[in-house]
């Protein structure tokens, strides 16, 4: 078998999907974007595929090591992000290939089901307790929502307030068994995260996202000593040598995104390097159908494995949402907040090709918010 053709989709809302298809005809599809600069790896996926024309498909690691090492130039978000979403294409062909969900490929299940949480916003509280009951009532028994919007650089007495009284009200709606997760967004500094982590201890958070930018992880221990809070971070880090220093900082828990972080094969491996640092896993995906049946087939897979992101309602699907690509969308039917675990083979979704080539030919040119503060400098997005 050997891969004949490599296309790529830029579909709204912000996504870039690919297809690999064989001489055999199986076809796999992936997940590589960066949000905001989908059309640069695009570019990138161009590149790498006049490798992988020709080859076996099969030889998924020995395929991850050129892609990732092949250049004399390595890393970053935009290489990464091209080599993740291929090697997602390259697993479903394999699981297609030999009739098993890639959870089986990867050792086999660890759990029959998996906990997923819902995005509730958060940068501006007035629809908080609105969105947060929804959620309740849909099931869910976890939520994830913003600590604030533009935060100044020495977060004032009303912005700290602010900060505690909306994690209070999610707090109050959800009740002790329930769990609210506080995304900083690294829109904090180092000393305002450690004001605000205080506070915020009694509240309980499952955990306190990107206390700080990914640049200043050398901070992370002294912010993780600070406080009892459940620090995570990894939506912008990308291989094991990035994760290295942040699990040795003594982060809680791990958040590598399948579409960023080299795939399925470098999750793995990162979820095993974060067991040995007693961390857990939740992957990043506030993404697509296809990152999201990625990270599935990782979480069933994985021993430490936490909790799930997912993207169904959340702020940024404005022309297209989770199920908008998919054929059926019973993978993605969430029960009492949780993902059961399915046994089609490969990512077990099945892509609607004929939506996805209706939504390239409009396609989009999705661009993060550019913040600035009221003296108009620069903020944190």
């Amino acid at each position: 078998m050997k891969i004949t053709r490599i296309e790529t989709f830029l579909v709204p809302p912000r996504w870039l999907f690919c297809r690999v298809e064989t001489d055999d005809g199986v076809v796999g599809w992936g997940e590589p974007v960066v949000e905001g600069r989908a059309e640069v790896v695009r570019a990138a996926v161009d590149v790498l595929a006049e490798y992988l024309v020709g080859q076996d498909p099969l030889r998924i690691q020995d395929h991850w090591q050129v892609l990732t090492k092949g250049g004399f130039y390595r890393g970053g978000p935009v290489l990464s992000s091209a080599v993740a979403g291929l090697d997602q294409a390259l697993w479903d062909i394999a699981g297609k290939t030999y009739g098993a969900p890639v959870h089986a490929l990867l050792g086999g299940p660890v759990r029959d089901r998996v906990r997923v949480y819902a995005w509730v916003g958060g940068d501006e509280p007035a629809q908080l307790g609105e969105q947060i009951a929804e959620q309740v009532e849909a099931g869910f028994t976890a939520v994830k929502m913003n600590a604030a919007g533009a935060t100044s650089p020495v977060a004032t007495a009303a912005e700290t307030a602010a900060v505690l009284a909306r994690v209070a009200a999610a707090r109050e709606i959800l009740g002790p068994d329930r769990d609210v997760a506080v995304d900083f967004h690294g829109r904090l500094t180092a000393a305002a995260a450690r004001r605000v982590l205080a506070e915020l201890a009694p509240l309980h958070p499952l955990f306190v996202e990107e206390p700080v930018v990914p640049e200043q992880g050398h901070l992370l221990p002294g912010l993780v000593t600070s406080t009892s809070v459940p620090l995570a971070t990894g939506e912008r880090l990308y291989s094991r040598a990035e994760f290295l220093p942040v699990l040795a900082a003594g982060i809680a828990v791990a958040q590598p995104d399948l579409s960023h972080a080299g795939g399925i094969s470098e999750v793995h491996r990162i979820a095993s390097l974060a067991e040995t640092y007693g961390a857990q896993l939740a992957p990043h995906c506030p993404l697509g159908p296809i990152a999201l049946a990625a990270s599935l087939q990782i979480a069933f897979a994985t021993p430490n494995f936490l909790i799930q992101e997912q993207s169904r309602g959340i702020h940024y699907n404005k022309d297209a949402d989770l199920l908008s690509y998919v054929v059926d969308p019973e993978p993605f039917r969430f029960v009492d907040g949780h993902a059961p675990r399915g046994e089609a083979p490969g990512l077990g979704v099945e892509v609607d090709e004929a939506a996805v080539r209706a939504a390239d030919r409009t396609g989009h040119a999705w661009r993060n918010p550019v913040w600035r503060h009221a003296d108009g400098s620069f903020a944190e997005w």
